[in-house]
C-alpha cells in the first residue's frame, strides 16, 4: 500500500496537462485545453482539461476524472499502478507498507526475474542489429520475410547467438544470478553446466500490459535439425502463457480506439498486420485460446473478430476458441483467409487497403462459419446434419445474455432451416443441467421465451433523488470555504464567518438526514468532520482524493459545460454568475435536499399506513397519520420558502 505522503507527492506533480498531453493533442480554448476524446471517435472535439481545477472531462462519452483517472482509464490500469506510472513519470519514489518477510522475498523474486528478462531483451535486440552474426542471420531472415526494420523496432526483436551458453555467460559475467536465469527459463541448468535455451533463434519479447518483458518466443533458423520450429520460455513466476496475448502492450491503444480486436495465431502474422495498418491485433501464440486471455481482450473491447487460416485441419483443431469467446458475452466474427493462406503471406501478397476491404468483407458470425464449415462433411446425411445443429446449439447455450442467445437463435433456424421453438427447447435442456450451470456459473434455463413470461409481481420502490444529493455536494465542493453569512457570537459578541460548508453541514446534521447516494454520504462525511473541526477543505482534496469513486465525482461536479465567452466578457456584458446569487441558490438547494427526504418518508408512512389498517390497528395508524400530517406541513413550508414551488 502506497502511504498517504507519497500519493500526494505524486498528485502535486501530476500536472492534468501534461499527463493528458502525452495521449491527446490539446489546444489552448480560453482558461482550458480541447482535444479528441481517447476513449471514445469523435470528430469534434468535446474532451476539455481544466488546469484550475485538475480534471478532464469528455462531454460526449461523459468520461471525468483527475490525472490519476484519466491514466487508469487510457492505459487500463488499477489505482495503485497508474499511481506508480505517474511516480515514474515524475522521478518519485513510491513508498509502500511493510512487507512480511515472505512477501518481500516474493516480491523481491519478482522483480528480479523482470530485471533479468528485460537485460536479455536487450542482449538480444544488440545481437539482431550490432552484431556480424545478428546482421547476417537474423536481420537477413527478417528482411526476406519482407519486414521493415522499423517494425523489428517497434516489437524489440532479437537475436539469440548461436553459441550454447553466449548469454548465460554474458549475463553470469554482469553480475546476474544464475538461478534467475533458470527460473525465468531463459537459461537450463545441467548439473554443473549451464547453456542457453534460444540459442541460434530470433526472438520474440512478449510483453505484459504495461510493457515488461515476460518471457520470450523463439524461432529456429535452420531446417536441418530436430527441434521444435517455435520455442517459449517455460511457466515462471512472472509468465504464464494461458494469460498473455502476443502483441497486446502494442495494441491496447488501437483496440480501445477501433472498439475491435483481431485475434490471430502467430508472432509474424501480428507484425505483418500492423505494416498493414491494422494494430489493432494480438496473437493466442499458437496456444489454444483461454478464458484468461479472451478476458483480456474483453478489458479493451467486446468485439472480437478471429482470421482463422485457409486450412481446414488447423481450424477444426482451433474452432473450440470460438464458444470460450462466446461463453465470455463477447461479438465474435469470422473471416476465413483463402486457401493456403495466413494473416502473415496474405497481407503481403495483395495492397493495404485490398486487404482490410477483404477484411471487412468476409466477416461472418459464427453460426454461418460452423455451418459451411461442418456442412460439407455431413453431404446431406441425415444424422451429421443433427450432430451439425446440436454442436451450434451448444454454442449458443453458452452466450450469458439472453436476448443475444434470441438472436442466434434466429440465426440458426433460418440458416439450417429448423424450427424456433425446437431450437429454444434443446437450448433451455442444455442450460437446466446441472453440470452446465457449475460451470458456467449462468442462471437456470428458463429464461428464454419458449413459453409466455411468468406475471412477475410489482415492487415498490423508494424514489430516491439523487439529483439534490449531488447538487447539495456540487456546491459543497465548489463553494465550501466561501463566506455564506456573517453572525454576531451571543457569548462574546464577536463576529463570525459563516461558510457555505458550515451551513450545509448544520442544516442536514440538525435534521438527522442522510445521503443515499454511496458516493456524496462520503464525500460529506468528510465535510462534516473538517466543519466539527474547524478547518477548511478545498475541492482539490476531494478531486485528488486515494478513493477514485470520490476523485471521479468530484471532477464530474465540478467541470462546466459552458462557461462565458471571451467576447462577452470583452463587451462587459453583465451575466449573472452562481457567486452573485450564492445564498439563494444554497439555500434553495438545501431546502430542495429536504422535500426530497420528506417525500421519502411520506410515502414509506404511506406503506406503513396501508399494512396498519389491513392489521386494523387503530393506535398505529393513527400515529401513522400524525406523523404524515407533520411532514405534509413541513413540506408546506419549505414550499413557501422556495417561491410555492410544487414538490414532488
Amino acid at each position: 500500500m502506497i502511504d498517504r505522503p507519497t500519493i500526494d507527492r505524486i498528485l502535486d506533480a501530476a500536472h492534468i496537462v501534461d499527463v493528458v498531453g502525452e495521449f491527446v493533442q490539446l489546444k489552448k480554448r480560453g482558461v482550458n485545453f480541447l482535444g479528441l476524446c481517447p476513449f471514445h471517435n469523435e470528430k469534434t472535439p468535446s474532451f476539455t482539461v481544466s488546469p484550475a481545477k485538475e480534471i478532464f472531462k469528455c462531454f460526449g462519452c461523459g468520461k471525468v476524472g483527475n490525472s490519476v483517472n484519466f491514466v487508469m482509464e487510457h492505459e487500463h490500469l488499477t489505482y495503485p499502478e497508474a499511481l506508480k506510472y505517474l511516480a515514474k513519470k515524475y522521478h518519485i519514489e513510491v513508498i509502500e507498507k511493510e512487507l512480511t518477510k515472505e512477501e518481500l522475498e516474493k516480491q523481491n523474486e519478482r522483480e528480479s526475474l523482470l530485471v533479468v528478462t528485460a537485460y536479455a531483451a536487450r542482449q538480444f535486440s544488440e545481437n539482431l542489429f550490432n552484431t556480424d552474426e545478428g546482421i547476417t542471420v537474423g536481420l537477413t531472415y527478417f528482411k526476406e520475410r519482407g519486414f521493415r526494420q522499423d517494425t523489428l523496432k517497434k516489437f524489440e526483436l532479437g537475436y539469440s547467438f548461436e553459441k550454447r551458453d553466449a548469454l548465460s555467460k554474458k549475463a553470469l559475467e554482469d553480475g546476474y544470478r544464475q538461478d534467475y536465469l533458470v527460473k525465468t527459463g531463459l537459461s537450463i541448468q545441467n548439473e554443473d553446466r549451464i547453456f542457453d535455451r534460444f540459442s541460434g533463434r530470433v526472438m520474440f519479447p512478449i510483453h505484459s500490459l504495461s510493457g515488461q518483458v515476460l518471457g520470450f518466443g523463439g524461432r529456429i533458423l535452420k531446417t536441418d535439425v530436430k527441434t521444435a520450429k517455435y520455442l517459449n520460455s517455460p511457466e515462471s513466476e512472472i509468465y504464464h502463457k494461458s494469460r498473455i496475448l502476443y502483441g497486446m502492450f502494442q495494441a491496447r491503444k488501437a483496440i480501445s480506439q477501433e472498439e475491435r480486436c483481431y485475434l490471430v495465431e502467430g508472432y509474424t502474422d501480428v507484425m505483418s498486420l500492423h505494416e498493414a495498418g491494422i494494430e489493432n491485433v494480438v496473437a493466442s501464440s499458437g496456444t489454444s485460446l483461454t478464458q484468461e486471455q479472451v478476458k483480456l481482450i474483453k478489458r479493451f473491447t467486446p468485439n472480437i473478430t478471429i482470421l482463422y487460416d485457409g486450412d481446414s485441419a488447423g481450424i477444426k483443431a482451433s474452432i473450440r476458441g470460438i464458444d470460450i469467446v462466446l461463453e465470455e458475452g463477447m461479438n465474435v466474427k469470422i473471416v476465413l483467409l483463402p486457401d493456403g493462406e495466413d494473416p502473415d503471406s496474405y497481407s503481403k501478397k495483395v495492397s493495404n487497403e485490398e486487404f482490410k476491404q477483404f477484411l471487412h468483407k468476409n466477416e461472418t458470425d459464427f453460426i454461418r462459419f460452423k455451418t459451411q464449415l461442418l456442412m460439407s462433411e455431413a453431404n446431406n446425411d441425415p444424422v451429421m446434419k443433427a450432430n451439425l445443429i446440436r454442436d451450434i446449439v451448444k454454442s449458443i447455450a453458452v452466450i450469458p445474455e439472453a436476448i443475444n442467445r434470441t438472436v442466434y437463435i434466429k440465426e440458426c433456424s433460418t440458416v439450417l432451416e429448423v424450427a424456433e421453438p425446437i431450437l429454444y427447447n434443446e437450448v433451455n435442456k442444455l442450460r437446466a443441467q446441472k453440470n452446465f450451470q457449475d460451470r458456467n456459473k449462468y442462471p437456470a434455463a428458463e429464461d428464454l421465451p419458449v413459453k409466455p413470461l411468468p406475471v412477475i409481481k410489482q415492487v415498490r420502490q423508494e424514489p430516491v433523488s439523487f439529483y439534490s444529493e449531488r447538487e447539495v455536494i456540487r456546491l459543497l465542493l465548489k463553494f465550501g470555504s466561501t463566506e455564506f453569512e456573517k453572525v454576531i457570537n451571543k457569548e462574546d459578541g464577536r463576529e463570525e464567518i459563516i461558510t457555505v460548508a458550515d451551513y450545509i453541514v448544520r442544516e442536514i446534521t440538525s435534521d438527522e438526514l442522510d445521503f443515499n447516494d454511496r458516493v456524496c454520504a462520503k464525500i460529506f462525511a468528510d465535510f462534516r468532520f473538517h466543519s466539527e473541526q474547524g478547518l477548511i477543505t478545498g475541492d482539490s482534496l476531494f478531486v485528488k482524493h486515494e478513493d477514485p469513486e470520490i476523485s471521479s465525482l468530484s471532477a464530474d461536479l465540478l467541470s462546466d459545460s459552458h462557461e462565458l465567452s471571451s467576447i462577452w466578457k470583452e463587451k462587459q456584458t453583465y451575466v449573472e454568475t452562481e457567486d452573485m446569487k450564492l445564498k439563494e441558490i444554497v439555500s434553495d438547494a438545501v431546502l430542495k435536499f429536504k422535500s426530497d427526504k420528506i417525500n421519502i418518508l411520506r410515502k414509506e408512512i404511506m406503506l406503513q399506513l396501508e399494512e396498519a389498517v389491513k392489521a386494523n390497528d387503530t393506535e398505529r395508524s393513527i400515529l401513522l397519520q400524525k406523523r404524515y400530517a407533520n411532514l405534509s406541513v413541513a413540506l408546506g413550508l419549505i414550499s413557501k420558502k422556495l417561491g410555492g414551488r410544487i414538490l414532488l
